[in-house]
């Protein structure tokens, strides 16, 4: 029986090397869009919006009658305790940038950091229609 050796190729390395900085410099991009100075965080709860808090204030809310409560401390909120079975929206780390999100499924809560308007109003440019249905 014989065992055949396969060589890494000196173009097999230039590849996976391209490959690893495209990756790098994708995500570099992706942590430089992210406003740094977002002011605001909006709730919606069953995708009704109810609520923006200001990231500057630190303050304790209890949302959707208290089956959550989110945390907004030092520019960052975080969603420190919830009556949910898995309880991962209370793991996942604080959000403090624009677009980021804590989403609790089973309480039905999205917290998302807003620009610096902090408007509760829809976004102009979303359609009945998204991108699959057109």
């Amino acid at each position: 029986m014989k065992t055949r050796i396969t060589k890494i190729r000196k173009s097999d390395c230039v590849f996976f090397g391209i490959i690893l900085i495209l990756a790098a410099l994708i995500f570099a991009m992706q942590i430089m869009t992210g406003s740094k100075n977002a002011a605001y965080v909006i709730v919606r709860v069953d995708g009704e919006l109810t609520a923006s808090y200001d990231l500057t204030v630190d303050q304790e809310i209890s949302l959707n009658g208290g089956t959550n409560i989110l945390l907004i401390e030092g520019g960052k909120a975080s969603m420190i305790e919830a009556d949910c079975p898995d309880k991962l929206c209370v793991r996942q780390r604080a959000i403090s940038r624009e677009r980021e999100s804590i989403i609790c499924l089973p309480n039905k809560v999205v917290v998302e950091v807003a620009g610096s308007s902090g408007s509760m109003d829809e976004p102009e440019d979303k359609s009945e229609l998204d991108a699959v249905t057109n």
